[in-house]
């Protein structure tokens, strides 16, 4: 075995190093000579030395080509120097095939067109970094639901096409599509030698008809290929293409006489042999309907049992999943968000469709009917309704995140998750692969495409430990002679990469592997592209990025203790990141927002992360620890919208990290005088109270912007309205009583610039049933969290915890959401009592507090009759600490049935859209979701804004059109106090 950093790339295939620890001056002075940025920062690297899978590797730099001249440069300076160059999109490979020590070009960024769609030719021509949910979304929209791209892995929503033909990616829908090398019809290609050639169904050409060297290198290419194939005949015929899901190695059964198609060969060749740097893939018809049905079984060999007799029915799709990760969805994300989940402890999803909606009903009919004589089944139904078939489907698509991070306290990681075999053989391979994995004392979570015969288990291996690493490696080597003996592949969708190469002599005879590495000399005779992979492979067990992970104690104000687990808990929490990506996804959800604006991976929740990891491996990338620079320019961009903690599949909470980082980093230092004059506001409010109607007069002149100005605040959003001291006591004068069956928490945001809320507030609470006692004797620190002074925050949250811990269980209902989740899930993580507990327990936020009450039966009575439409700005907070449906439950009741979401954080975000560093991307971010729902609205329409912030990015929009609180909308007015009296 060669190690990684030290590949053989030099043009004659012989082996010299490159050594990753010496500056790439030679690397990156040629791609600055040929107008191509490089970025090499530590941060950068950091960055990107990792994937989805258990590896890490450092890279030399990143490059975001634009065009295939950019890749041209890349080659050619990776050709000269013998650097190593890895080509990469989504960056969700679970194999390690998508790092390496050498330059990293990721396409994501820029090559993500689609650039013709032709629905007569069912094809449509793309670049390599668009990403397949896109591509399906846009070939729907260009023919009218028509046509559609089939590929659909779990990562659809951030994995690109490259990644896909690198990969031969197949997805929830491959019982009825197969892999991705079933649709693809040409691959434009650059080669480690310079040549632009394309691949077709019949050979190689060049993608220019006027560069003859290219045409020259095709024709030589294509017929070196053709005497690999006959060298070969009767090994390719035997042992290659046996089974639906048989990915591992190159496909070089595509280049039999039989068959010669050459697009479909480079199909699954990991990058190994060129730059892919376009592609002409092809389109299939979308069935007009569409039905799933969902099985409940004991255990997952009992479901697979029944997979043959579910293929009979010409499903599209049989995937399933395993007890362990519906337990965690229900336990991350609240019991609403697994629906219509039949009895059992594993389930089958299986998508029945066709063109006629009641054809398609009835043959689910026929298919429960025959299952039920088989006699395994528990329990199955039709989901029919939208609402549960997404939850099922998220369910199933969030599988790997899930299941790393268990209900339960485990873990689990990828490395066996991806092996294959006939569909028919797969109960008896899951029955015996259970057995090894008990010899071991190992515990597989499933879940996967059972229709093909191929699953997707994530291992508790321990690969911190030498011990378990030995557990690892000897595990995986009879995990591979036992799909062999079953007659499957160790890969069935994601590639060998680092996880799997090693173990290919297992699965092919050394007739083959030797194919292999002449086929991949042919294409890349320099040797740079993509090493460690399927040939010459890395040891499996090398370059895992939980060893060497030095045991040092973080000290941490808050408590981030796992469920059970010896680690250090800021190690263990930062370590929750595993690469699939969610956050890199541009719908679903809320996360992550300064993504979506940006498109930048420093950006994203997976990019903070993985930074935040190699502070605490000690990496020389990121070493110094809490006082990093490169954390703090990773995180200056995160709006503390809360919103990972929730939507990442894993319950990576970034902003509570980045309040902790950011407490360590300025002790001692002069902080952005924003996060005084924001992160003191509730003191600067006491002040203001007083005198705000000099405040205000004062801020509505030219001095307003040069205080502004002088607090680190943008003068491009106007300050708001300070209250006076005493408008919210007026407010709630009528409702408070000392004995209330609710307590309504009026906190700083409300008392100081929306008191009228506060009255609307217990108006309805009284109208839902309650009795109201109203304090706002009390901070929940909010402001100091987010601005990383935990100090204060503490103090003031053990303060709060005294003052609200009064005996009862009365529920405490919050009126500003961001308070209320600061009170929920902060107050106990950073004051370690049990009265913190007790207190935060019975926080609600107004919203979730008002559905529950609907819930029992209450029908809101507003003063003002309810507008038919309104839009919805469901606070970030909120969604993520409370849920995302109760405010639209709430307006439902009310009557207005016609609801716009705008999914998503509004850009304000507390202190970040006033900090003037800030503003310009907090305006980028509102044009996510809210900007543009405002613009498809009209003016009378309401806007429904919980969050004070919301509400201040609504005036910054559409100043016509003031964001309203929930309550505001459902206040019952003087007749409510009446009624409220009379109960």
């Amino acid at each position: 075995m060669t190690d990684s950093a030290a590949r053989p790339v030099s043009d004659a295939g012989t082996p010299h190093r490159v050594d990753a620890r010496e500056p790439a001056s030679a690397l990156l002075q040629a791609l600055a000579e040929a107008g191509v940025e490089a970025e090499h920062s530590a941060r950068r690297r950091a960055e990107y030395s990792y994937d989805a899978s258990n590896y890490r590797v450092e890279p030399l730099a990143v490059v975001f080509p634009r065009n295939p001249d950019d890749v041209i440069a890349a080659a050619s300076a990776c050709r000269e120097s013998g650097t190593p160059l890895i080509s990469r999109g989504g960056g969700t490979s679970m194999a390690g095939n998508a790092v390496g020590p050498g330059l990293v070009l990721d396409f994501s960024r820029y090559m993500d067109r689609v650039l013709a769609i032709d629905e007569d030719a069912a094809t449509v021509d793309v670049e390599p970094g668009v990403v397949l949910a896109t591509l399906s979304r846009e070939v729907e929209r260009a023919t009218d639901g028509r046509r559609t791209f089939a590929p659909d892995p779990s990562s659809k929503s951030r994995a690109t096409v490259g990644g896909a033909i690198g990969n031969d990616a197949c997805g929830n829908h491959s019982v009825r599509y197969g892999r991705t090398s079933d649709h693809v019809a040409e691959i434009d290609l650059i080669t480690s030698d310079l040549a632009r050639l394309t691949a077709t169904e019949s050979g190689l050409r060049a993608t220019d008809p006027a560069d003859s060297r290219s045409a020259a290198r095709a024709e030589e290419l294509t017929t070196s290929l053709e005497g690999l194939a006959r060298e070969h005949l009767s090994a390719f015929r035997l042992e290659l293409g046996r089974i639906p899901r048989q990915v591992s190695g190159y496909h070089l059964e595509n280049l039999l006489p039989e068959k010669f198609n050459v697009a479909r060969a480079v199909v699954g060749s990991e990058g190994t042999w060129a730059v892919i740097v376009g592609a002409r893939m092809k389109l299939v018809p979308k069935p007009a309907s569409a039905l799933l049905v969902c099985l409940g079984y004991r255990d997952v060999v009992e479901a697979a049992r029944d997979v043959p007799a579910i293929l009979e029915f010409s499903p599209a799709a049989v995937e399933g999943t395993d007890e362990a990760i519906v337990s965690t969805m229900r336990h991350r994300r609240g019991p609403d968000s697994v629906l219509g989940l039949p009895d059992g402890q594993a389930w089958l999803f299986v998508d029945l469709d066709g063109d006629d909606p009641d054809s398609v009903s009835a043959q689910a009919d026929r298919l429960l009917e025959r299952l039920g004589e088989n006699g395994r089944l528990v329990q199955g139904r039709k989901a029919a309704d939208p609402a549960e078939r997404a939850s099922l489907w998220r369910v199933r698509e969030d599988g790997a995140g899930l299941s790393s991070r268990l209900a339960s306290g485990g873990e689990s990681w990828p490395g066996w998750e991806d092996a294959a075999v006939a569909p028919e053989g797969l109960a008896d391979y899951l029955a015996d692969l259970r057995e090894l994995l008990d010899s071991h004392g190992l515990t597989g979570v499933m879940y996967g495409h059972f229709g093909a015969g191929c699953m997707h288990i994530r291992i508790t291996y321990d690969l911190r430990t030498e011990e378990g690493r030995a557990v690892f490696r000897e595990f995986t080597r009879q995990a591979a002679e036992l799909v062999v003996r079953h007659g499957g592949s160790l890969s069935g969708e994601h590639g060998d990469g680092r996880a799997r190469s090693e173990m290919l002599s297992i699965m092919y005879s050394p007739e083959v592997l030797a194919a292999f590495a002449e086929c991949r000399r042919l294409w890349d005779p320099a040797g740079i592209l993509n090493p460690g992979s399927v040939t010459d492979p890395d040891p499996i067990d090398a370059h895992l990025a939980l060893a060497g992970v030095p045991d040092r104690e973080w000290r941490t104000s808050f408590d981030l203790s796992p469920a059970s687990s010896e680690r250090d808990p800021w190690v263990h929490a930062v370590q929750g990141c595993i690469g699939v990506g969610r956050c890199r996804a541009d719908s679903g959800g809320v996360m992550c927002p300064s993504y979506r604006a940006t498109r930048d991976e420093k950006d994203s929740t997976r990019g903070r992360a993985r930074v935040l990891q190699d502070v605490v491996r000690g990496a020389r990338t990121v070493e110094e620890g809490w006082r990093s620079e490169e954390v703090r320019e990773a995180l200056d961009l995160c709006l503390s919208c809360k919103a990972c903690a929730t939507d990442c599949p894993t319950g990576v909470d970034m902003a509570t990290y980045k309040s902790e980082f950011f407490d360590h980093y300025y002790r001692g230092r002069i902080r952005p005088r924003s996060h005084y004059s924001l992160g003191w506001l509730p003191r600067v409010l006491k002040l203001t109270g007083r005198l705000s109607g000099v405040v205000n007069a004062v801020l509505a002149t030219k001095v307003g912007k040069v205080a502004a100005a002088a607090g680190g605040l943008t003068t491009k959003r106007a300050l708001p309205r300070f209250a006076g001291a005493g408008e919210w006591r007026r407010e709630v004068a009528a409702e408070d009583r000392a004995d209330g069956s609710a307590v309504l928490f009026v906190d700083t945001f409300t008392r100081g610039f929306r008191p009228e809320v506060a009255g609307a507030a217990s108006r309805v609470l009284r109208d839902a049933g309650d009795t109201v006692s109203c304090t706002a004797d009390a901070c929940c620190g909010l402001t100091w969290i987010s601005t990383g002074q935990l100090g204060t925050a503490k103090r003031l949250l053990a303060k709060a915890a005294e003052t609200l811990d009064d005996g009862t269980d009365r529920p405490i209902v919050v009126v500003e959401p961001s308070c209320a989740a600061a009170l929920r899930k902060d107050l106990p993580e950073l004051v370690h009592t049990e009265q913190a507990k007790r207190v935060a327990s019975r926080v609600r936020s107004f919203a979730s507090h008002v559905a529950d009450r609907v819930s029992a039966g209450w029908k809101p009575s507003p003063a003002e009759p309810a507008p038919a439409r309104a839009v919805l700005q469901t606070h970030c907070h909120e969604h993520s600490v409370f849920g995302a449906s109760a405010q639209r439950k709430a307006l439902e009741a009310a009557g207005v049935r016609d609801v716009v979401d705008a999914t998503g954080c509004c850009g304000v975000a507390g202190n970040f859209g006033f900090e003037a560093e800030h503003y310009d991307v907090s305006m980028q971010v509102a044009e996510n979701a809210l900007a543009p729902a405002l613009r498809s609205t009209g003016h009378k329409e309401a806007v429904l804004t919980d969050g004070f912030s919301c509400a201040r990015q609504v005036d910054q929009l559409a100043p016509s059109r003031p964001g309203l609180h929930l309550a505001q909308l459902l206040d019952p007015g003087t007749a409510g106090r009446e009624r409220g009296s009379r109960g």
